[in-house]
């Protein structure tokens, strides 16, 4: 993600469609490339995959020279459990960071989980946190895996329905919760100005949104997991005309009243190998046949555009407090993310963007880029994003 020479990435580019803040994934080291950057090893330093460090330094400036804020996504749920090149064993023993035996792994992740009630681990999490706003002047973090860190069952095979019995029992981990806590108060005590927190939690946790001075968690915004599983779920199992729209609107309001949330319409889940980006699901084959100006616009790419307009529109205006766009899908990127890996031999043909295809006059990528933007501007003279929940506006 550094700035080699003079050169911006191409995906600075899309900021201009009147986005002012980027969130960058898989910044911290980690040796496990398909990984995504969620297996870290190293918590202090920037991935050498990407460039050095000044080059990353110089990317936030030329960020911040754009009036772009810069927010990192921190893995303080679990870490790698390399002995070698990673924390865990620091000192020799298996629980110099994290729980012994089957407390300190995560079944699914095969990763160590830290214990929160060492004041070593309370240190060294919180540096993390100081030494990239310090050393690298981001401007907040979207914390990963919250659901993970909230519970002793780490929300495995959990269903939350809302009920506060599921939130304030025996499963939650106060541990975990202090810790996230005490990170949120130091963040915004020492940087007021400009620090940004996001929740990844998925259970719906009661005031993880609210200040700590009320007994909440003190994160600013929750992501809205839902949103993008419900419009999956809806373009896999459903005819359009039988599309519920009170269903569509329950889960894109469906949030806690006093606590914001940054709303998307399709998620990394979506966009990397194993499932299929938006626009693919809505158009599938005939976006390598029909996306150009010069073919003929047939039901199934006329279909698939107007819905991924209606898509990231009633999700942009209904869906939260904040927007949230996963890399590629302003323009409808037709393909997945893939990392190398052993099941496509390596190969690091899926891992890129075609910014390409937005840029082309030819293609009709550029009616989806132009949308982005214009919903964007809308917001700007609307405020919808930053207007009053229904229950508290006021009607004239």
């Amino acid at each position: 993600m550094g700035l080699k020479g003079s050169g911006l990435p191409k995906w600075f580019l899309s900021l201009s469609s009147g986005y002012n803040a980027v969130q960058l994934m898989a910044i911290m080291e980690h040796v496990y490339y398909a990984s995504f950057g969620y297996q870290v090893t190293n918590f202090f330093a920037v991935s050498s995959r990407y460039g050095t460090p000044e080059e990353f330094k110089r990317l936030v400036d030329t960020a911040h020279g754009m009036g772009i804020s810069v927010l990192l996504d921190v893995v303080h749920s679990h870490a790698s459990k390399n002995v070698l090149d990673g924390i865990n064993e620091f000192d020799g023993t298996n629980t110099c960071f994290f729980h012994d035996a089957g407390k300190g792994v995560h079944s699914l992740w095969d990763s160590r989980l830290f214990d929160y009630s060492k004041w070593e681990v309370l240190r060294f999490l919180l540096s993390d946190l100081r030494w990239f706003i310090e050393e690298y002047k981001v401007d907040g973090y979207r914390f990963d895996g919250v659901t993970s860190m909230l519970y002793h069952s780490h929300g495995i095979g959990h269903g939350f329905s809302g009920d506060y019995n599921e939130y304030f029992g025996l499963n939650t981990d106060t541990d975990s919760l202090v810790y996230m806590m005490l990170a949120n108060h130091m963040l915004h005590s020492l940087y007021p100005d400009v620090m940004i927190t996001i929740a990844e939690d998925v259970s719906g946790m009661p005031a993880l949104c609210r200040p700590v001075s009320e007994g909440g968690q003190g994160f600013d915004y929750r992501l809205g997991m839902a949103i993008p599983d419900k419009w999956i779920e809806y373009l896999k199992d459903t005819r359009d005309e039988d599309w519920k729209m009170g269903d569509l609107v329950h889960t894109l309001t469906n949030r806690r009243y006093g606590e914001r949330t940054i709303a998307y319409a399709e998620s990394h889940d979506q966009a990397l190998v194993g499932d299929k980006s938006l626009a693919f699901w809505l158009m599938d084959k005939e976006m390598y046949t029909h996306m150009s100006c010069l073919t003929e616009m047939t039901g199934i790419i006329d279909r698939g555009l107007a819905l991924h307009k209606l898509i990231r529109l009633l999700t942009h205006a209904l869906g939260g407090e904040g927007w949230l766009n996963f890399i590629g899908n302003e323009f409808g990127h037709p393909e997945w993310l893939d990392f190398p890996r052993v099941g496509n031999q390596e190969s690091f043909h899926y891992c890129r963007r075609q910014f390409n295809l937005s840029d082309d006059e030819l293609l009709r990528y550029k009616f989806l880029n132009n949308f982005d933007a214009a919903m964007n501007k809308a917001d700007e003279t609307y405020h919808w994003l930053s207007a009053d929940p229904v229950g508290r506006a006021s009607f004239r």
